[in-house]
């Protein structure tokens, strides 16, 4: 019979064939983030939809087109979050963090929705990995948090990937620009497509980031920001880059950079990949010195940045970057018989107890197709207990991988096994050089 109920498109289930990969980059995030003083923090799925129109901006592409919105039965206007900063905010408002010790600095791990069209590395629910850091007005922020990045990228050992960094400036100095832009755009409105009309009045500076490939050759030959930049933000931006030199972090001006938020000020930047086509824009993120005032918060300055976790995956697999791919059974335990089968299950718990993944048959199936299924499972051990091995109190263990037997006492430490087993894995990586950082981390915790 036919499926008669598939997932929604633009969406995609994560099988546990590829799960693993996930959870590595996003442990790795973690741990990463760890290093820098940043604390997870998990935030509703949906906000009031006014959060966003006030904090993104009602002349953004996320807000005019790409919102997922709903009255619930209360008769509420709310939206599936398309972003992070902006439900961020609110909570670090809401819950008073924001008049702890600063900086606060908070990361996470979410899903956010967008009604996109959905193509390579664009999904209309997709995951993203991001931090904030409140309260610090310094360039020196701008450069810790760009600065993670590139050492998050580092450890997974990606190449190909330029950081692009501008300043579109702070309200002040922003005024003349808009004046410029304003001029300019008033001179070809004829071939503005309808929503960069619209944008003309309210925001020109959105004209720069219109997906229309019209808008795109006409904002070519736009005025620039940094041109327009007023002496405390040009002063912001050189000191950027002064850290920047000093971290060794290689970047590019890139003065088309403006984001597709509103809230973004002075700092802008992108890290791009030359590996995975038109959605080249793995991270992103910037200033939002005046968002939490804007949503009824004391004045501090914010810094952040999102990283999508499938462009994330597509540029690891492109670069042929393998995902350590953890071994899902340590010990396959097949038994014959119901005295057997009940000692196998036993004795996993107790394997389990001690750290080890072990598995014991479920089915009722035959010895044939339980050492299959072992196999199959990429099980690195297995064991047969039948009446002959409860008998003598002893049973042989079986590396899948090379055949060698050991006969172990039924009664006695088999974890101590298994732990000599993992020694002696990682004294022949630290013989061959070939010990990966993970696995030196896991030794260690």
């Amino acid at each position: 019979m036919a499926l008669e109920i598939r997932s929604i498109k633009g969406t995609q289930d994560v099988l546990p064939s590829d799960t693993y990969k996930w959870q590595f980059v996003e442990r790795l995030f973690l741990d990463t983030a760890k290093l820098y003083g940043f604390n997870e923090i998990r935030i509703p799925t949906f906000e009031d939809k006014s959060l966003f129109i006030r904090s993104v901006g009602d002349t953004t592409d996320v807000v005019q087109k790409e919102m997922y919105t709903f009255t619930d039965l209360g008769g509420r206007e709310l939206a599936l979050r398309p972003e992070g900063t902006a439900g961020i905010n609110r909570a670090v408002i809401e819950s008073g963090l924001i008049n702890e010790a600063l900086p606060v600095k908070l990361c996470y791990d979410i899903s956010c929705f967008r009604a996109e069209k959905p193509q390579a590395g664009r999904f209309r629910e997709f995951h993203q990995l991001g931090m904030e850091l409140f309260g610090s007005h310094s360039p020196a922020a701008d450069a810790e948090v760009i600065a993670f990045v590139s050492d998050f990228f580092n450890t997974l050992g990606l190449t190909n990937i330029s950081l692009e960094i501008n300043s579109i400036g702070c309200p002040n100095c922003r005024k003349n620009y808009h004046a410029a832009l304003k001029e300019y755009f008033e001179a070809r409105k004829a071939d503005l497509c309808d929503t960069c009309l619209t944008r003309l009045d309210k925001n020109p500076l959105r004209i720069l980031d219109c997906k229309s490939p019209v808008c795109k050759e006409i904002a070519k030959d736009a005025p620039i920001g940094l041109d327009y930049l007023c002496d405390e933000c040009r002063e912001h931006f050189e000191g950027l880059k002064k850290r920047l030199d000093a971290l060794g972090i290689a970047y590019t001006v890139n003065p088309r950079i403006v984001r597709g938020l509103d809230y973004y000020t002075k700092t802008v930047f992108e890290f791009v990949s030359g590996d995975i086509g038109a959605q080249s824009t793995v991270c992103g993120g910037g200033r939002y010195d005046g968002l939490i005032k804007s949503l009824g918060g004391a004045d501090q300055p914010g810094i952040g940045y999102a990283m999508g976790i499938e462009r994330l995956l597509m540029v690891l697999e492109a670069q042929g970057i393998q995902i350590p791919k953890p071994s899902p059974c340590d010990l396959y335990i097949a038994s014959m018989g119901e005295n057997a089968s009940v000692f196998a299950m036993k004795l996993a718990s107790d394997l389990r107890n001690e750290g080890f993944a072990a598995e014991s048959d479920l089915i009722g199936r035959s010895l044939k197709a339980q050492m299959k299924y072992a196999d199959k499972i990429d099980a690195k051990y297995s064991m047969v207990i039948g009446d002959d091995e409860l008998a003598a109190g002893k049973a042989k263990v079986k590396n899948m991988a090379t055949g060698e037997t050991h006969e172990l006492d039924l009664n006695g430490d088999l974890s101590k096994f298994f732990y000599d087993q993992e020694l002696a894995e990682l004294s022949d990586s630290f013989g061959t050089g070939n010990i990966s950082p993970e696995a030196l981390n896991d030794l260690l915790r």
